[in-house]
C-alpha cells in the first residue's frame, strides 16, 4: 500500500532553521495549528507532518515504529530539517530517529512515554481489548466516538476545536493496528531513557504539569544524569502541552533551535 502524507508548512521556505513536527497518536497536523501561528516562529520554517495512516491518510504496510522512523527522518533529510519535534506517539517516534542514528539534530520531545507502565492505563487496556476477534474493533469504533465529547468537556473551546480537528476522520481498523505495535515496541524496552540517553543529541523532555502519562522515579533521575536531555514542566498544561501552551512550547523550540547552530 503506497504511502500517503499530510504535510502542513507555515514560515519563509530561505529561513536558515527548519523544523520537522510530528503529531501525536490519532491526530493531524492540525494538532500543531496554534504552536505554528506563533509570532515567535515567524521566522522559522515549520513542516508539520501526520503519521501515515492518521486522518485520511494511507497506511504503510510496516507500521512499526522502526519503520516510523525511518520513513520520518527520511521527510526531514528531504525538508533539510534541523530540529524535530514530536508529540506523545510523535515524540517516541523521533526519539526512536535519535536512537537509530537517523536523525543527530536536536529533539523536542512532548509527552513521550518512556516504559510501558507509563502509558495511560485507558489506551492500555484499549489495546489489550483490542486484541480479542470481534470485540476489539467495535472498541475502537467507540473509543474514536468517545474522546471528542471528553475534550470538548475538559478543554476550552478553541482549544477542544483544535483537538476535535486533529483527531477526525481515523479509521478504527488502523488505529488499532498501529496501537498494537506501538505496545509491541515498548515492550522491547524496560525503559525508553537509556536509549534516549546514548543517542547523544541535545533533547528536551517537556510534560504538562498535569500530564497522565507517567514519570517513574528512575526514569526521572535517568534524565537528570543525561548531560544532553533538560526537562521542563509546564504549568497549566496536560497531556495536550502544545495545544495548551503554544507559547510555552515555541520559546523552548527557540532553545532548540539555538542549540542547532
Amino acid at each position: 500500500m503506497s504511502v500517503t502524507w499530510d504535510i502542513r508548512r507555515t514560515g519563509p521556505t530561505e529561513s536558515a532553521h527548519r523544523v520537522l513536527l510530528i503529531p501525536g497518536g490519532m491526530c493531524t497536523t492540525e494538532a500543531y495549528a496554534d504552536l505554528m501561528a506563533e509570532k515567535a516562529l515567524a521566522g522559522v520554517h515549520l513542516v508539520a507532518v501526520t503519521q501515515p495512516g492518521f486522518g485520511l491518510t494511507q497506511p504503510p504496510d510496516d507500521v512499526s515504529m522502526e519503520h516510523y522512523a525511518r520513513l520520518l527522518a527520511d521527510i526531514a533529510v528531504r525538508e533539510r530539517c534541523d530540529v524535530v519535534v514530536g508529540h506523545s506517539l510523535g515524540a517516541n517516534v523521533a526519539l526512536e530517529m535519535a536512537a537509530a542514528g537517523l536523525f543527530t539534530g536536536p529533539l523536542v520531545l512532548l509527552s513521550p512515554t518512556f516504559s510501558r507502565g507509563d502509558e495511560a492505563k485507558a489506551l492500555t487496556v484499549l489495546n489489550t481489548i483490542g486484541r480479542v476477534p470481534g470485540l476489539g474493533p467495535l472498541a475502537w469504533s467507540g473509543m474514536l466516538k468517545i474522546v471528542p465529547r471528553a475534550i470538548r468537556r475538559s478543554l476550552p473551546p478553541h482549544q477542544a476545536a483544535t483537538v476535535e480537528r486533529a483527531m477526525a476522520h481515523n479509521d478504527p481498523a488502523v488505529c488499532r493496528r498501529m496501537v498494537r505495535e506501538y505496545y509491541t515496541y515498548l515492550d522491547r524496552y524496560p525503559s525508553l531513557v537509556p536509549r534516549l540517553c546514548e543517542a547523544g543529541v541535545p533533547t528536551w523532555v517537556v510534560r504538562g504539569e498535569h500530564d497522565e502519562i507517567g514519570l517513574t522515579q528512575g526514569e526521572r533521575r535517568g534524565l537528570e544524569a543525561c548531560p544532553h536531555v533538560t526537562t521542563v514542566t509546564v504549568p497549566e498544561a496536560g497531556h495536550l502541552v502544545p495545544v495548551q501552551q503554544p507559547a510555552r512550547v515555541a520559546g523552548i523550540l527557540l532553545e532548540a533551535i539555538a542549540a542547532s547552530r
